[in-house]
């Protein structure tokens, strides 16, 4: 095979390999659970993000010092109660996104904020990897003034810096509710470490992650 069709062959496969709900999935039935009280997480702050799969995202944060919990589910968008085939196919205004249940006394918002531009690309607009959509947007949200100021500062930071070739195209929103996804979809890469798009896309974002940030990781992530 020559070096074109390997191209072409590899590029198909990536492609191929995204975020977006399966068949079998979208015949499940959606099962939610309230996590809060199933982990006992009531004394925990939280924190919302959004970057791309939140496959992918909820393994960067369960892997750090001081995140208790984390949840996937949906935010940013006005829909009430929206499903994981409305928002993977983008039928709805929301973003995939995470609720980050973390213990102040050893991890600081600040350090979250870090955790959440370290482990994606704010500068792509509407994509994470292979995904594309809003779904998959960059969105950083605060609960009060001073969590908008660290992010804000963040960002800033990074920009003066130069840490990008691009502009920083994360949406700096207030937080107003988070929709739990489908509880199959807790978890996902702990429980489905041989489906493609977790061995092609979301563990090497992980690794990526872990490699950048050691000091950060829990002893059972290293």
């Amino acid at each position: 095979m020559n070096l074109l069709k390997t191209s072409i062959l590899l590029l198909t496969i990536i492609t191929s390999i995204n975020c977006k709900p399966k068949e079998a999935e979208k015949n499940k039935i959606s099962v939610k659970i309230d996590r809060t009280v199933a982990f006992n997480l009531q004394e925990y702050e939280t924190a919302y993000f959004a970057s791309g799969c939140f496959w992918c995202v909820e393994a960067v944060f369960e892997s750090v010092e001081g995140v208790t919990e984390v949840i996937s589910g949906y935010s940013g968008g006005t829909e009430e109660y929206p499903t994981y085939e409305e928002v993977g196919y983008g039928r709805t205004t929301h973003a995939e996104a995470v609720e980050v249940y973390y213990d102040p006394k050893i991890i600081s918002f600040k350090t979250l904020v870090q955790v959440f531009f370290g482990s994606h690309d704010p500068t792509t607009l509407n994509r994470q990897g292979p995904d594309r959509g809003t779904q998959y947007r960059s969105i950083a949200f605060y609960k009060n003034d001073e969590e908008k100021k660290i992010i804000e500062e963040y960002i800033g930071k990074l920009t003066a810096d130069k840490v990008y070739d691009d502009p920083i195209i994360t949406q700096v929103v207030p937080f107003r509710v988070f929709y739990n996804a489908e509880d199959y979809h807790q978890d996902y890469e702990k429980r489905h470490p041989n489906n493609p798009y977790i061995r092609n896309v979301s563990i090497p974002r992980l690794k990526k992650f872990q490699k950048k940030f050691p000091m950060l990781l829990k002893k059972e992530a290293h």
